[in-house]
């Protein structure tokens, strides 16, 4: 199971601690993390998830494996920009947003239109029609976070632990 985490690169402390709680509850699961690999949120989701034994993929919008943070196990460099937003988001059987600037916006909206679950910490809250849309699942702490991605993957799934017709774990 992978689980892509999002958000602010210039992260606030606040922020920051919340990514890295994250990142060990997904780890403590034997969930892998999959994120842009640089700084801010993902640094701190890596770092979490790698204080538990826990897995990092680092999607990269440039070219050189040496950007990504030291937290990240496997850098896959894109040479996208931006655009690689959608291959962080597809990732993942789910998303958890923790604060974010625009380009955390774009991948939100990336995975809501691929139906794949959002759950957000303090980040984005779209609005349509005059209407908070409700297509981010709300969370108020890390490990309401992480159990709100699973259970709506499970519900989406019907189960995480889904097998692919090989047999192999998706």
């Amino acid at each position: 199971m992978i689980v892509s985490v999002i958000g602010a690169s210039n992260a606030n402390p606040e922020l920051v601690d919340l990514a890295e709680q994250v990142g060990r509850e997904l780890a403590r699961r034997g969930v892998a993390v999959a994120c842009d690999g640089l700084s801010g949120v993902t640094e701190a989701v890596c770092r979490g998830a790698k204080s538990e034994g826990g897995t990092t993929i680092g999607i990269q919008p440039g070219s050189d494996p040496k950007d990504a943070n030291r937290w990240v196990d496997i850098p896959i460099c894109t040479g996208m920009g931006y655009a690689r937003n959608a291959i962080v988001v597809k990732t993942g059987r789910a998303v958890i947003a923790v604060g974010g600037a625009y380009g955390t916006l774009s991948e939100i909206g990336h995975a809501l239109a691929e139906g794949t679950p959002v759950v957000g910490l303090k980040t984005w809250a779209p609005v349509r029609e005059g209407r908070t849309d409700e297509g981010i699942i709300v969370a108020k702490t890390a490990k309401e976070a992480v159990e709100r991605a699973l259970a709506a993957v499970a519900r989406r799934d019907g189960g995480w632990q889904q097998r692919l017709p090989s047999g192999n774990p998706r």
